[in-house]
């Protein structure tokens, strides 16, 4: 199995000790980094692979959910150890893996961490029989009409707001699908979950522009630009072999 990078951030020495023991006694779990404000975090975040974040919510100057924010387009997943429980709704809104009160509890932290590591391991498909195998349409409702688009003609599916705009051939349209349903129904052909924002066809990907943040811009032949993570760009570069 392979080793779970972790960053803490906490401003309170003390805090980090702890979190630094307790993790160090995890099996693949890797410590790769320690800071004690915001902006020090978001700065690791950005030049070092980094797969889950520790955060304390209140630091100085950036806090723990600014952090957040920037760790989830880095498709880094986050855990808040605070002792501010009143943050809790916020971060969970925000996507975060666990909310973890001080004084962390090695069990709980635990927890946490094997939360995260099964958020990054995605479940494998079942097998579908025949009768169950996934049409070469994909229905859904646009301007009061049930469309049906050829799977193959769909390129990417990038969500912008509350809804997700998806690329069919020539054609953009709008959902109210969410990416995790798009997923259900087109994941297996070629698709993949590059981003928290993103699906992507790869057959329709004819560049890859990096990005400073170890991620990519992929560039489809209709000419979208869809954001690929840090940690999906490592899973892509090896299903293309490099």
């Amino acid at each position: 199995m392979t080793a779970l990078r972790v960053l803490v951030a906490d401003d309170e020495e003390m805090a980090r000790r702890r979190l630094r023991r307790l993790l160090s006694v995890m099996t693949d779990v890797e410590l790769v980094g320690e800071c004690a404000t915001g902006e020090a975090a978001l700065s690791m975040l950005e030049t070092v692979d980094v797969d889950v974040a520790v955060l304390d919510v209140q630091m100085p100057g950036l806090t723990g959910l600014d952090v957040s924010q920037a760790a989830a387009e880095l498709g880094v997943e986050v855990i808040f150890a605070t002792a501010h429980p009143e943050h809790a709704v916020t971060a969970f809104d925000r996507g975060v893996v666990d909310f973890v009160l001080k004084p962390v509890e090695a069990e709980r932290l635990a927890v946490a961490i094997e939360r995260a590591r099964a958020r990054m391991s995605p479940l494998p498909r079942e097998e579908l029989s025949p009768v169950e195998a996934p049409l070469d349409r994909l229905a859904l409702t646009v301007g009061g009409d049930l469309r049906l688009f050829a799977v193959a003609d769909i390129a990417c599916a990038v969500l912008e707001g509350s809804l997700v705009r998806l690329r069919a051939g020539s054609e953009v349209v709008w959902t109210e699908l969410s990416l995790q349903e798009l997923e259900d129904r087109l994941g297996g052909r070629g698709f993949l979950r590059v981003h928290r924002r993103a699906l992507l066809h790869l057959a329709h990907v004819t560049r890859l522009r990096p990005l400073a943040t170890g991620g990519y811009l992929a560039i489809t032949r209709q000419g979208d630009e869809v954001p690929v993570s840090r940690k999906e760009a490592r899973r892509l570069r090896q299903r293309l072999g490099l």
